[in-house]
């Protein structure tokens, strides 16, 4: 039996966001698929593909406090994300003010269209999260902001380490 024969069923398509959060929450309480990904010894943000088809990417991110993706995007893909272990924190931007952040903790879920825009980082150390997009990534854009407030996206490829541009 192969990773694929276990994971949940999928459409054959492109997902939903809606979806997606049933999906990745079916995955998220199956930790036999994910545990073995599970690393806080590299030093860094760890992060590992679990699945990837033409439809959807699958991928276990493991966070300590000190992890912080930078803002970004997701260009044409929606996601969702499950929180397994511990808590990750999610702000959104706001023009005119601060960011909204909000804390994720174990045991819940959340999903978003190709359109948003956010900042993940950890909010407790050996958190692990379990994100899935659909289509599957190929390129993402991170945001910058200069010193006279002027927002730039930056393109990177899906495989690019995501960090804090600013």
């Amino acid at each position: 039996m192969t990773l694929v024969d276990t994971l949940p069923v999928l459409p054959g398509r492109v997902l939903t966001p809606r979806e997606l959060k049933a999906w990745v929450t079916d995955v998220a309480a199956r930790p036999d698929l994910w545990q073995p990904l599970v690393r806080h010894d590299t030093g860094k943000r760890h992060y590992a593909q679990l699945y990837r088809d033409g439809d959807i990417d699958v991928w276990v991110l493991c966070w300590n406090l000190s992890d912080d993706t930078g803002w970004h995007d997701h260009d044409i893909s929606s996601g969702a994300v499950a929180v397994t272990l511990g808590a990750v924190s999610e702000a959104t931007p706001r023009m005119a003010g601060a960011p909204v952040t909000r804390v994720v903790g174990s045991g819940r879920v959340f999903a978003f269209g190709p359109d948003h825009i956010h900042r993940m980082a950890g909010a407790i150390d050996g958190s692990v999260s379990i994100h899935a997009y659909s289509p599957p990534l190929w390129r993402m854009g991170q945001y910058s902001i200069s010193a006279r407030g002027v927002l730039r996206r930056h393109a990177v490829s899906y495989a690019d380490e995501l960090r804090p541009l600013d």
